[in-house]
C-alpha cells in the first residue's frame, strides 16, 4: 500500500512539474480531433468560436480538424471540383469552416492541423457513389474480386498512382490555400486493408517485380504484406516531401493504429516512417475503455518506440464515441497520468465533444 501511495505521489509531482515548467513547450501536443460526424462544431462561426474557446480553457494547444470525409471536403476545393464535379460538402454552403477555425484558433495561439480522415476510403456503406462510377479502376479488390471493403468502408487501391495523385493534390491544395500549421493522415492514410492487392493494377505491378509470378493466395502472407506496406511507405515519404516543398514549416503527422496490428490489418508500417524521417509526429490510436487495457496497450507502445523518438509520439486517447460512450473524468485523468509515467509528454483526445460533457477540465 505504501509503495502504491508513493508511486501516486511521484506521478502527481511529475505531472505538476511538467505543467509548471514545460507545459507550453512547442514540442508538446495536447490536442483534440474535431469531426463533422456527431458534432455541430463546423456548422457556424459561433459554434467554432465556442469550441476554440473551450479548447483554450482546457489548455489544449493543437486542433486536428477534419477536411476530407465520406468522399467530400469540408472546404471549397478546386481539386474536388476537377475530379468529381463537387466543390464542397452540402452542409457548408456559402461557409468555409476550415478558414474560420484556423483564424479563431490562431487568435488563441492554438495550432490547427488539416485532418484527412477518410484517406484512401471513398465511401461508407455506399459502393455506388460518384467516385465508384467515375473511377472504377481505382477501386481495390479482394482475391475473390469483390470491392475492397472493411467495417463498412469502401476503399480505393492505395497502391494505384491515380488515387495517390488525387490525395497528394488535395493535401497540397490545403497547405497552399490556408495558413495551416499541419496536415494529418490517420488509419486510412497511408493505409489499405491488407485483404486487398488483387486488382488489375496491383497484379500487374506484382508480376513485373517478381518475374511474372502471381501474388500469394493468402493476402496476409508476410512477404505480400511487406511488399504492399513498402509501397505505402514510398507514398508517405513522397507526400511528406511534397508538403515540405510547399510549406517547409508545415507539420506532417500520422495517427495510425497500434503497431504491429496496424501493419497486419492496414499495411501501416509507421515505425519505418519515424526511422526514415517522414513523420514529424505519430499519434497512435490507443483506444481502450478501461485503465487496465489502456496500460497494456501503452506498454506495447513504449516497447515499440525507440527512446530517440519518444518526443515525437503522443498517444491518442478515446474519450467519447457519439452518444454511445463517454469516458469519465477520472478515467481520462488516469490515462494522462499513465502517459507521463511511461514518458509520453502529451496526448490527443478523440474527440472534441468530450470537452462539452466533462464537468472538470482535462488539464487543471
Amino acid at each position: 500500500m505504501l509503495k502504491k501511495i508513493g508511486c501516486f505521489i511521484i506521478v502527481s509531482l511529475l505531472i505538476q512539474s511538467l505543467f509548471a515548467q514545460g507545459y507550453d513547450s512547442k514540442d508538446t501536443i495536447r490536442g483534440t480531433w474535431i469531426t463533422n460526424v456527431a458534432s455541430n462544431v463546423l456548422l457556424s462561426k459561433d459554434s467554432i468560436l465556442k469550441a476554440v474557446n473551450n479548447c483554450k480553457q482546457n489548455k489544449l494547444n493543437h486542433i486536428f480538424v477534419v477536411v476530407w470525409n465520406n468522399g467530400v471536403t469540408m472546404y471549397p476545393s478546386q481539386v474536388m471540383e476537377k475530379y468529381i464535379g463537387v466543390k464542397q460538402s452540402k452542409r457548408y454552403k456559402n461557409f468555409d469552416p476550415i478558414e474560420c477555425i484556423i483564424n479563431e484558433a490562431h487568435k488563441q495561439n492554438i495550432k490547427v492541423h488539416a485532418w484527412f480522415e477518410f484517406g484512401f476510403s471513398f465511401a461508407y456503406k455506399d459502393s455506388t457513389n460518384n467516385w465508384a462510377k467515375k473511377y472504377p479502376h481505382w477501386i481495390g479488390r479482394k482475391r475473390s474480386g469483390e470491392m475492397l471493403n472493411k467495417n463498412g468502408f469502401y476503399w480505393w487501391n492505395a497502391l494505384h498512382p491515380e488515387p495517390q495523385q488525387f490525395l497528394t493534390e488535395l493535401v497540397a491544395e490545403v497547405v497552399s490555400k490556408y495558413n495551416i500549421d499541419g496536415v494529418q493522415g490517420d488509419d486510412r492514410m497511408p493505409a489499405n486493408p491488407s485483404e486487398g492487392g488483387y486488382d488489375e493494377y496491383s497484379l500487374k505491378c506484382y508480376e513485373s517485380e517478381h518475374n511474372g509470378s502471381q501474388p500469394p493466395s493468402n493476402a496476409k502472407d508476410s512477404m505480400f504484406i511487406n511488399w504492399k506496406a513498402q509501397k505505402l511507405n514510398i507514398f508517405a515519404k513522397q507526400l511528406y516531401k511534397k508538403v515540405k516543398a510547399v510549406k517547409p514549416n508545415c507539420m506532417v503527422t500520422w495517427a495510425p493504429s497500434i503497431y504491429p496490428w496496424c501493419k497486419q490489418e492496414y499495411l501501416q508500417d509507421w515505425p519505418t516512417w519515424l526511422e526514415e524521417g517522414y513523420a514529424d509526429y505519430i499519434l497512435p490510436q490507443l483506444y481502450r475503455y478501461n485503465i487496465n487495457a489502456y496500460e497494456k496497450i501503452l506498454k506495447e507502445l513504449n516497447e515499440t518506440v525507440p527512446a530517440k523518438f519518444k518526443h515525437k509520439v503522443f498517444p491518442g486517447i478515446l474519450t467519447s464515441l457519439g452518444d454511445g460512450y463517454q469516458s469519465s473524468a477520472i478515467l481520462t485523468q488516469q490515462m494522462i497520468e499513465l502517459n507521463r509515467k511511461y514518458g509520453f509528454m502529451g496526448e490527443v483526445f478523440f474527440y472534441y465533444e468530450t470537452l462539452n460533457r466533462l464537468k472538470e477540465k482535462i488539464y487543471k
